[in-house]
């Protein structure tokens, strides 16, 4: 197998073998994608790969996806590819892979009809979750990966240098959403994962879904955007705006607070330092600036072939930063009924600190309207 797969399995297989696990089934989803290269769609028909802890993995696939398997990394690499048609019985075949297994571990996005499918099928296997094995293996980025997310980055940040051609005085927060996503595939994704527009007040609720508000001159507009690109690895950048006019100075106040807080996490974050303190140093200053019940939410997320995935950059996490993590930093401050204010870099860990994979600016942009 390629050096990338052949890696990862023998990575996941000693993480097997260190918790007791006989067996990994990985049925589609970044989990299947990460250790094959093979991007399966989720159908009825039952797509898995089957990791023995000792022996070669095969990938079990329909008849009907054997060509697109036949094309997986995994696949060209050498990995045995399983067929089986429409009337075998899929779950018998993949555990047949692995006969004597007493624990099976199963990714966290299988369907619960194939894990009961699985107890069903061997009563006395013990079936356990295998999201803490994954996501200790894909949390922690290897060069290539941290390529594609700064390929991915760069993308993004190509859309928000382009923000004033979208976002203007008289048009709808669905009409700039569009022309945003347009430009998010025009820029170098392959697909839009998300586009978030709140503008005036909307601006206030962090996840806003866009809507028919006409964005008005003054307003304060947050822009949260991200795509996927070729190789699956994802973008995510928020920047705030103000339209039309220079800001009113009690959210200028507010929005200088934030962009202190968001550059004392990213100068606070290295290897070394545990995810809950990265959290707690930015949330001090918003607190002490008399913001603290206005920041609602976590300060990050890790990111990769996910937009949201380990690790997660919030107070009771206590797992230690490591070089090649990648996470958001995020904070913000939401004012209900009146504007929020959001920033958001994308980090990949180093021992001495952190390169932000965005690098449009953090200033407050007054869009000409």
């Amino acid at each position: 197998m390629t050096a990338d797969v052949a890696s990862r399995i023998q990575r996941v297989q000693a993480s097997m073998v260190a918790e007791s696990v006989d067996a990994l089934l990985v049925t589609p989803s970044a989990d299947l994608r990460y250790l094959t290269g093979y991007d399966a769609m989720p159908l009825e028909r039952l797509t898995a790969l089957v990791v023995p802890a000792t022996s070669e993995p095969v990938l079990l696939v329909p008849t009907l996806e054997l060509a697109e398997a036949e094309r997986s990394a995994a696949a060209l690499a050498g990995m045995q590819v399983l067929v089986h048609s429409e009337t075998e019985n899929s779950i018998a075949m993949a555990l047949d892979v692995v006969p004597d297994a007493a624990v099976v571990a199963v990714d966290d996005h299988m369907w619960a009809a194939r894990v009961l499918a699985i107890q069903a099928s061997r009563p006395k296997v013990g079936v356990r979750a295998a999201g803490r094995l994954l996501a200790d293996l894909r949390m922690r980025k290897g060069p290539d990966e941290v390529a594609s997310l700064r390929q991915a980055g760069a993308a993004i940040d190509r859309v928000h240098a382009r923000m004033g051609e979208f976002v203007h005085v008289g048009r709808s927060e669905r009409e700039a959403a569009a022309l945003i996503a347009d430009a998010i595939l025009a820029e170098g994704h392959t697909s839009v994962d998300f586009v978030i527009v709140g503008s005036g007040p909307n601006s206030a609720s962090p996840h806003a879904s866009v809507s028919d508000r006409v964005i008005e001159r003054s307003d304060v507009v947050v822009v949260d955007i991200g795509g996927s690109t070729s190789d699956g690895y994802c973008s995510d950048s928020t920047r705030t705006y103000v339209v039309g006019t220079e800001p009113d100075p009690s959210f200028e106040q507010c929005y200088d607070v934030l962009l202190q807080a968001q550059r004392t996490q990213c100068d606070f974050a290295r290897a070394g330092v545990s995810a809950e303190s990265v959290d707690r140093v930015g949330r001090r200053v918003i607190e002490e600036a008399g913001y603290g019940d206005l920041f609602v939410h976590r300060t990050g997320h890790g990111i990769g072939l996910e937009t949201h995935e380990e690790p997660y950059i919030v107070e009771g996490n206590q797992l230690m930063v490591e070089a090649g993590m990648c996470f958001s930093i995020e904070p913000g401050i939401y004012l209900p009924g009146k504007h929020g204010a959001r920033i958001e870099d994308i980090v990949v860990v180093q021992d001495e600190g952190v390169e932000r994979l965005n690098t449009t600016t953090r200033d407050l942009v007054v869009l000409e309207g």
